[in-house]
């Protein structure tokens, strides 16, 4: 009887780790596609600005300020920060690969095989 629980209480502990496992990577994939959406973006105001002349107004929301400036005081920030959410995004990706290979080295330490997905 012992042993029943044991097993029982072990095959719980084994599907609350995989639970764990399925939810971080799954919040992981979502901020990847949260910022892969804000890349595409600046990519497509940045093709947009590119062929207007520098001195040309246009219109930047900061903060929940709509702030007029120029078009060539505005494409540099937006390039410095079009290239920091790249910096993050590589660094989610290579997180999301570390936790699941992470995820599959614990499947086959502990012997877990998923049924469904």
């Amino acid at each position: 009887m012992a042993s029943q629980s044991a097993a029982s209480r072990r095959q719980q502990e084994l599907q609350l780790q995989y639970t764990n496992y399925k939810n971080t990577l799954q919040q992981l994939a979502q901020k990847i596609g949260d910022i892969e959406q804000e890349t595409e973006e600046y990519r497509l105001v940045l093709e947009t600005l590119g062929p207007l002349p520098k001195d040309r107004t246009c219109f930047r929301l900061i903060n929940g300020v709509l702030v007029e400036r120029t078009v060539g005081d505005v494409v540099p920030a937006l390039e410095t920060t079009a290239e920091g959410l790249k910096t993050v995004l590589e660094g989610l990706v290579k997180d999301y690969k570390k936790k699941q290979n992470e995820m599959e080295t614990w499947k086959s330490k502990n012997n877990v095989q998923v049924v469904s997905q």
